[in-house]
């Protein structure tokens, strides 16, 4: 009794956690912008790797020139991208008439609170120049993409709250485009939340020559990034997150909110670092814990299809495994999570939150020892096993060997429970 009423808490907790405004609308912007990344992570892939096989000298330097705007155009830019998302799923999700607006304040407030002199080295040069009027990569890509996340929801927060007081709408009646009653109905809500925010931005620079990119860098971003994508960090929250599909609800309620923005942080750095040929910052990313953490789905259940053909005797569950393993190559797991089943089914829960974890500290090792390269391309989430970790190293072999090791483990650990969950399961029937 005690255990069924800690389960309902728990399960209670996940849902309402899971269902929390902020974190939905920071896992919906982050699911939207993911194409980019994507795109980003081919196009240094193809101008470090493929190109550099086929062209040599100038011809290089042109078609490399290719993946060099693809970079501008979608990594470069993120930290606006990301605010402007958010904004507007945020005002979404808020249920607000006009989530648009909210995506253009959200911008425009990021722009704002950036600094209006950098530090910038010119090509002719060796040392730092001040310049005005410019905005760097620096300051409006990956480094600003926890800037971009906190603004965008401060910012909407305030706009759509200011934007309900009917004593600041602008009615200019009905004879007029909808376009320009909707403009004039928030326009003095814009005025005051970018004004706002431009005030900050201003006491920051004049009293302490900082600004907003630079603290929310220093203070938050990266104390939190650090601990949140540790090994230990990572490993207990991904686990947390599969722990929940027990319960019959989604891992990514923890884990698409809370840690796979994080991870995204720490691949973007390592696509800029690889695409610089500088040293990679980040062992553990997005595509590390994809790959090696996520084979066959959640759970890495394509490791338990393989033990279920291996070993079971139970008819349903190989005709669950026939069903499931051709969406399992793509890391789609539905029909094992729901068929096999592993919601709520006891005998499955040692391994299934056991084996990704393996997985990541075994990759995590075989990356800190230098057995294989670190994860520099961001590759979707669906790529299939081998095809996955070859492409997230820029084409390191020895990543595939890696993840056939964390293969071969998963199956072995599962085998033993496909047993006992076979004789569970006739054991209930017996019943």
């Amino acid at each position: 009794m005690q255990n069924s009423k800690l389960m309902q808490g728990f399960t209670k907790f996940a849902v309402k956690l899971g269902n929390q405004i902020h974190l939905r609308s920071l896992r919906d912007a982050f699911a939207t912008i993911m194409p980019l990344y994507i795109l980003a992570g081919l196009a240094v892939l193809l101008n470090n790797t493929v190109f550099t096989w086929i062209f040599k000298g100038k011809a290089l330097e042109r078609i490399q020139y290719w993946g060099v705007v693809i970079t501008n155009g979608t990594l470069n830019i993120s930290g606006i991208l990301i605010a402007g998302l958010i904004g507007y799923q945020l005002a979404k999700n808020r249920k607000f008439t006009n989530p648009l607006a909210s995506a253009m304040v959200s911008i425009a407030t990021l722009i704002v609170m950036m600094p209006n002199t950098v530090q910038v080295i010119p090509d002719v040069a060796k040392k730092a120049v001040s310049v005005s009027a410019v905005m760097p990569f620096s300051n409006l890509g990956t480094g600003a993409m926890f800037s971009g996340v906190i603004v965008g929801l401060l910012a909407t927060e305030m706009f759509v709250k200011l934007s309900q007081i009917k004593a600041l709408h602008i009615n200019l009646g009905q004879n007029i485009p909808p376009a320009v009653g909707q403009s004039f109905d928030v326009l003095i809500p814009i005025l005051i939340v970018i004004s706002f925010f431009a005030v900050i931005s201003a006491m920051l620079n004049n009293m302490a020559g900082m600004n907003l990119i630079n603290l929310i860098t220093t203070f938050i971003q990266e104390p939190l990034r650090h601990v949140g994508t540790s090994l230990w960090g990572t490993i207990l929250l991904y686990s947390l997150g599969n722990l929940l599909w027990l319960f019959g609800i989604h891992q990514a309620v923890i884990y698409s909110s809370i840690l796979e923005p994080l991870l995204i942080v720490n691949i973007t750095q390592n696509i800029v670092a690889y695409q610089a040929h500088k040293a990679i910052p980040n062992i553990i990313n997005v595509s590390l814990v994809q790959s090696f953490g996520l084979i066959g789905g959640s759970g890495c259940t394509l490791c338990l299809l393989i033990a279920v053909f291996l070993v079971s005797k139970n008819k349903a569950a190989r005709t669950v495994g026939k069903l499931a393993v051709a969406p399992g190559i793509f890391n789609i797991n539905e029909p094992v999570i729901f068929g096999y089943p592993i919601v709520y089914n006891i005998s499955m829960a040692i391994p299934f939150v056991l084996i990704p974890s393996l997985g990541i500290l075994i990759s995590y090792t075989a990356t800190t020892l230098g057995l294989m390269s670190p994860c520099v391309i961001q590759v979707p989430w669906t790529t299939p096993v081998f095809l996955s970790s070859f492409l997230a190293t820029a084409g390191d072999w020895r990543a595939v060997i890696v993840q056939l090791i964390v293969v071969v483990l998963g199956v072995l650990i599962y085998i033993p429970f496909v047993k006992m969950n076979d004789a569970v399961v006739v054991a209930q029937a017996g019943n």
